[in-house]
């Protein structure tokens, strides 16, 4: 029997500085190869933040120094399987995808605009981050077999209850 092919993921938001950087890495990590993980913004700032390669590094064990910002007009025409927002400026803007991928929306507060202290930023970095974490984790619980099911399932749903509308909860 051949290995299913990763599930295709885009994760956006506005910037493709920290929260969609956040996704991305998470996901391919938490997903061991289930997923083929990828991040852009609607504006991109053309540089990741520091902290989040920081917070990726000392909190999750990622090396995340080849992270680079880039819009999503770089993937205009590649079909995939999920396209999630993780910022609602995002969420209002994104555009269709080929392919009619499953759209979701995991909405977080943007670390980069917290202000204060370094360690006060690096807090609401590491807060999002786990954030990201918890609903990447509760994607990830599903199977192949329902991942593939979810076709037209809500992933707002999953991220916020754990289950598709209507759907089991996930398995912890």
């Amino acid at each position: 029997m051949s290995q299913p092919s990763p599930f295709k993921v885009l994760i956006l938001c506005t910037g493709n500085s920290a929260r969609s950087v956040f996704g991305e890495y998470l996901l391919r990590a938490i997903g061991r190869g289930r997923f083929e993980t990828y991040s852009a913004g609607s504006h991109p700032t053309g540089r990741v933040n520091p902290l989040a390669i920081r917070v990726l590094q000392e909190r999750y064990r990622l090396d995340a120094s080849g992270a680079r910002s880039k819009s999503w007009e770089e993937f205009k025409g590649v079909k995939f399987d999920f396209v999630i927002t993780v910022c609602d400026r995002a969420r209002e803007s994104c555009p269709v995808w080929p392919g009619q991928p499953v759209v979701g929306h995991w909405g977080s507060p943007d670390p980069a605009a917290v202000e204060g202290t370094e360690e006060a930023k690096y807090r609401a970095f590491v807060a999002v981050a786990s954030e990201i974490a918890r609903r990447v984790e509760l994607f990830c619980a599903f199977s192949d077999e329902q991942l593939a099911a979810f076709r037209a399932a809500d992933l707002t749903a999953i991220a916020r209850e754990g289950r598709p509308a209507g759907g089991e909860a996930a398995a912890p």
